[in-house]
């Protein structure tokens, strides 16, 4: 006799998807995370388009970090048109970058992810015996999306960034008023992360390549060289050349490997341990003294990660603001000619790389675009194999919530909202 949890729809995610599981002799012997989703062709409606367009276009593939989709988007297009942005500008950037990094991962760590590790069905649940965390959280992800609209002209795909820049100049005395909220949102990031820190961690360690973005001199959120733990070291314009690309049956979404290498992971935990050197030095302090510091080689510890991130972002962004100086002009134009450009920022889910071809008059004529969660989705399954011992043995409603804890690890696309997952097993006689 074979078992089976078999999920048809994925409720309240952001995308359309599905979780089939079978169970062979006590042992996970199939898995499959699939995505059902129709294709939503943003590469193909690109060509055609002015390259200044493009920004814009790609930040409406994500409500929640469509900084990630500007940034890696421009960032492609200034190489091939020669616009070296100066240093007032990208520092501007890497304050609205890191904006978002706080509103996303502190969004996913508490209305996601914690409540799966205290055993609530939901913040809602989890409020009534943590209201203190939770509403401090929540100011603390207000004061990020504070951060985006001030420099964005608002929180959600903001208006003012474009290729080159910014469309105008962000005064000085625009971003000042933010440090007044800044001790604040301080103090609420280093309890959110203490208390992180704190929760159950299931045990799951598997070895798996970590990849990221290596910083130099600085935690890496706009570019860098692509590194992993395993000896990885590449510029991020030949990156795709490494990558083997997989289609599943099941899934609208492609998958990827590193050639002769395998699967890999990508995001908070890949970056924890690829720069842990370059965390805050208050930040590396907090989490030694749980026993938390790198490399973190547990997929349930990603919340570490990204709770750790949250706190460094604040205490980076207090640095770039109060230090903040206006740029002599909001952007750099380049020069229109034809040409390939490929780019890699780190979104809060990990590595999202862009790749665009333009011709003589600047409109776009090939464009590829590799998300974090297309990364992660092999690595999701198999930890998923990985846990097959633990699985067999446990009840349904057991089985369901570490199922559900084990995809959020990764806070995928497809995993927007705590409770997703309705499992029901299936028992049939083996062929």
């Amino acid at each position: 006799m074979s078992k089976v949890i078999k999920v048809d729809y994925l409720a309240r995610v952001e995308g359309e998807g599905n979780l089939f599981v079978e169970l062979s002799d006590g042992r996970v012997s199939r898995v499959e995370v699939g995505i059902f989703e129709a294709p939503r062709f943003f590469e193909a409606f690109l060509r055609g388009r002015k390259y200044y367009e493009v920004p814009d276009i790609t930040a409406r593939i994500c409500g929640i970090c469509p900084i990630a989709y500007i940034m890696s988007s421009s960032r492609a297009l200034e190489k091939i048109l020669g616009a070296e942005v100066p240093e007032e500008v990208r520092k501007l950037r890497r304050i609205v970058y890191l904006g978002e990094w706080i509103e996303s991962h502190v969004l996913h760590i508490l209305m996601l992810h914690a409540p799966d590790f205290l055993g609530y069905e939901s913040v809602l649940s989890m409020a009534r015996d943590y209201p203190d965390i939770v509403r401090k959280g929540m100011k603390l992800k207000g004061w990020g999306n504070q951060v985006i609209s001030v420099v964005g002209g608002r929180s959600v795909h903001p208006v003012s960034c474009r290729v080159g820049g910014f469309h105008r100049i962000i005064r000085r005395d625009e971003l000042l008023p933010l440090l007044k909220g800044l001790g604040q949102a301080r103090d609420y990031a280093r309890e959110l992360l203490e208390w992180v820190l704190k929760l159950p961690m299931p045990d799951l360690k598997r070895d798996v390549e970590l990849v990221s973005l290596r910083g130099v001199g600085e935690y890496p959120i706009l570019e860098g060289r692509v590194v992993s733990n395993k000896g990885l070291n590449v510029p991020e314009d030949v990156f795709e050349n490494i990558l083997v690309v997989e289609q599943a049956k099941y899934s609208t979404s492609l998958r990827y490997a590193l050639k002769d290498r395998g699967h890999y992971v990508v995001g908070p935990l890949a970056r924890y341990n690829n720069n842990y050197d370059l965390l805050d030095p208050e930040v590396r302090g907090v989490v030694e003294s749980y026993g938390y510091g790198a490399p973190l080689h547990n997929s349930f510890q990603s919340i570490i990660a990204r709770a750790a991130e949250v706190y460094h972002a604040v205490l980076e962004l207090e640095e770039l603001i109060s230090n903040y100086r206006e740029p002599q002009q909001p952007y750099v134009e380049g020069v229109v000619r034809r040409g390939v450009g490929a780019a890699i920022t780190e979104a809060p889910r990990g590595m999202l790389y862009h790749r665009y071809e333009i011709n003589e008059r600047g409109y776009v004529i090939n464009a590829n675009i590799i998300p974090p969660t297309s990364q992660n989705l092999a690595s999701i399954e198999e930890d998923l194999l990985a846990l097959s011992d633990k699985l067999a043995t446990l009840n349904l409603e057991e089985a369901q919530w570490l199922a559900e804890q084990t995809i959020r690890n990764y806070d995928p696309c497809i995993s927007c909202a705590t409770h997703f997952l309705k499992i029901r097993y299936v028992t049939h006689p083996k062929p």
